[in-house]
């Protein structure tokens, strides 16, 4: 743990602001947006292979390249579209991510129709709420749990692509789904009281 403002955080996040104001304001907290979800859900599929901080500084550009999200445009996405994101520096240019990201928001749509909601299919794989982890180091922090193995497969089944079970940890960390600040961050507590 470092500190820094005069809070202890974990260490993962200290190698830039950007890490820091990802870390202190948006990772970890129960998040139920759709929109956002799906984001998280693309933007963790296009981190395989690279780093987060990778894609965090990417992100914005992802946002304007992929129309914000909407999985509805992005599912109707034509060769042409798929041309002008392999042209676009401001992603990460890999055919098979964003051929992924395509087929990830027909499929995201079609788990909508049949549950209602992505939010409500994606919670149910931790009982609805979040898991309360009390990790002291980030030797703890598991790659990958039960819980993300049967996401992942259940991902595939229906056709998601990108979605093994370290990434879909990762999701589930940074959508709230499991509380994986350390017990001495500063936003452990603050992440609990969320819920």
């Amino acid at each position: 743990m470092s500190k820094i403002d005069g809070n202890k955080r974990c260490p993962w996040c200290l190698g830039s602001e950007a890490y820091r104001a990802y870390h202190d304001r948006e990772w970890g907290l129960p998040l139920h947006d759709e929109r956002a979800l799906f984001e998280l859900l693309i933007l963790e599929g296009a981190q395989a292979g690279l780093s987060w901080s990778t894609i965090l500084n990417k992100r914005d550009n992802y946002r304007k390249a992929f129309d914000d999200f909407d999985a509805r445009k992005i599912a109707r996405y034509s060769e042409h579209k798929v041309a002008r994101l392999l042209a676009d520096a401001g992603i990460v240019r890999n055919r098979l991510k964003i051929a992924a990201a395509i087929q990830n928001a027909k499929a995201f749509l079609a788990v909508q129709k049949e549950f209602g909601s992505f939010d409500d299919y994606a919670w149910r794989f931790v009982g609805g709420k979040p898991k309360q982890n009390r990790r002291r180091s980030m030797k703890q922090v598991p790659a990958r749990t039960r819980e993300s193995d049967a996401m992942s497969k259940d991902l595939q089944l229906r056709g998601f692509k990108f979605v093994g079970s370290t990434i879909c940890y990762a999701f589930m960390q940074a959508a709230g789904m499991v509380n994986d600040h350390l017990v001495g961050c500063f936003r452990h507590a603050q992440v609990q009281a969320a819920r």
